[in-house]
């Protein structure tokens, strides 16, 4: 067997390769006789800023375990490494034909699942490969036209693909360590196998990218870009086509629809078809920026360290009168805020992070709870028109040219000060936020700023820049589906992933994927 340590500190100016000596001290064991050791998780604790230490859970051997663990009974941060369940999917004795439709994390998994289950899957794709997207981001950056099937939203590897790749999840389930081995495997940093808080980066993210689609075509994947999803055929109530841009007929047993929560008219040949829909709640606000060491010395009390990252933060408040949460979300150390419309006459913001995360700017959202109460409409899909109507108010405001409206933090705040100062691609232009969104975020917004600055003192500060709009936190609408993954009114339909409905993320969207490939396994 092997044993397990938590909480092992290293001080900033502390090397790793004390660790066996740590483990010595801890244990009153002497290191000559740990045979072996392995970092399994590295955090950062830093409620004693500035003194920040680096934490660490540690797995090693040494000769006699048993008596060891017994001896040290008393230590709570000692056990013994135990084998974890794992995802197990078996071969499958027939050859279904399986269309997946969206190529983010919920559709990658979810062919990587059933090719190697021995389907025959047809992989599809309404934008680009990466390479060729992200030129037509580039081009769209640079002052060229939206390409409204290859954008920040639409294109291998989803929307994801343009973030700052973060692997975090609340969930806790067997294939969380699965999905990080195959990324490794894809040419992602090995690191993200022990990092308390792993991400990839957009940068490293489009390469794992490429060699997961070689991956998938080795194992006799079809995969088709430039296809969007345009219509289902149904026999006897059972799924049995999709129709690809309104002319292709591709024949399937099952669908896997795994399309992001951008996919508008997706959502609308769904309801068309009559396929059972649900609003569901989601967020709506702006994207927050400040200067990265300001942010540092914030969080560790020190604008800088070399065996520190680029700090991050979470911050959320609940309105004790109306329930309604505040809250940051897709924070992006050391990173940029860019254009991420996918929509002629809209525009919407999100944030961007390489993997190395040294911007000089760092960003977050500040988004505001909707629920469907707020939309006032009985109509499934009024959760979509809420979205638009403030994207297109965003877009007016930035001069119709895609330009993102921006503003002083402090000017937002009360009225006056601050300057603007932002890395959004492709620029920002001064504008009065409060057109962008509705009182009821604005006035939420104003409320909780100075109830954050609290947590994080210079929070607000003049050095703070608001930019609009962020819209896009989650689906406005849920496929709805039974217990099995499968539409409760299509057979052979299985929604999955974040635009679905059921996942919030790169990981909590494969993970869906994983589950949703398992449930057509086991029908098959």
């Amino acid at each position: 067997m092997a044993l397990r340590l938590r909480e092992i500190a290293l001080h900033l100016d502390e090397g790793e390769d004390l660790i066996p000596d740590k483990i010595g001290l801890i244990l009153n064991l002497d290191n000559q006789n740990i045979d072996s050791w392995k970092i399994v998780r590295k955090g950062i604790d830093a409620r004693r800023k500035p003194d920040v230490l680096r934490v660490y859970t540690v797995e090693f051997s040494c000769a006699d375990e048993a008596e060891l663990l017994k001896k040290n009974h008393h230590i709570a941060t000692l056990s013994e490494v135990k084998n974890k369940p794992s995802i197990e999917l078996y071969l499958l004795e027939s050859k279904p034909k399986i269309l997946v439709v969206g190529m983010g994390p919920a559709g990658l998994f979810s062919a990587l699942s059933l090719a190697e289950a021995g389907a025959q899957v047809c992989l599809i794709e309404r934008g680009r490969p990466v390479a060729e997207r992200l030129q037509d981001v580039n081009d769209f950056w640079s002052g060229g036209e939206l390409n409204t099937e290859s954008n920040i939203q639409f294109g291998e590897g989803g929307a994801g693909t343009f973030s700052d790749g973060k692997l975090t999840s609340r969930l806790t389930h067997p294939a969380i360590r699965y999905i990080l081995a195959r990324l490794v495997e894809f040419g992602a940093p090995e690191e993200i196998l022990w990092q308390a808080k792993p991400h990839i980066g957009s940068d490293r993210l489009r390469r794992v990218l490429v060699n997961f689609r070689k991956h998938l075509l080795s194992l006799g994947v079809d995969i088709q870009f430039s296809s969007r999803l345009t219509g289902l055929e149904m026999l006897n109530h059972q799924i049995r086509a999709g129709l690809i841009n309104d002319s292709v007929r591709i024949e399937c047993d099952q669908l896997v629809l795994a399309v992001g929560h951008s996919a508008r008219d997706t959502y609308q040949m769904l309801a068309d078809k009559k396929v059972k829909l649900e609003q569901k709640p989601f967020a709506i606000g702006l994207r927050v920026e400040h200067p990265l060491e300001l942010i540092n010395q914030i969080q560790y009390g020190r604008q800088s360290h070399p065996q520190l990252p680029s700090a991050d933060y979470r911050l959320a408040w609940n309105d004790p009168v109306t329930g309604r949460g505040v809250y940051s979300f897709c924070m992006c150390p050391g990173g940029t805020v860019v254009n991420a419309s996918s929509e002629a006459g809209g525009l919407v913001v999100n944030g961007m992070s390489d993997f190395c995360r040294d911007a000089s700017r760092s960003n977050s959202a500040l988004v505001v709870s909707v629920t469907p109460d707020d939309f006032s409409a009985a109509d499934v899909l009024a959760g979509i028109r809420f979205q638009r109507k403030w994207e297109k108010a965003a877009f007016l405001a930035g001069g119709s040219g895609w330009h993102a409206p921006a503003q002083p933090l402090l000017e937002f705040l009360q009225g006056r000060g601050g300057s603007l100062d932002s890395s959004c691609q492709p620029q920002v232009v001064h504008a009065d936020l409060n057109t962008c969104l509705p009182d009821f975020v604005t006035k939420n917004l104003r409320k909780v700023l100075p109830i954050f600055n609290q947590r994080m003192r210079g929070f607000v500060g003049p050095e703070a820049t608001l930019i609009g709009v962020e819209t896009r936190t989650s689906a406005p609408v849920r496929i709805v589906r039974d217990q099995h993954g499968e539409s409760v009114s299509h057979k052979g339909l299985f929604p999955a992933g974040e635009g679905a409905g059921y996942a919030g993320g790169i990981m909590s969207a494969a993970i869906d994927g994983i589950k949703v490939a398992t449930a057509i396994i086991n029908t098959n």
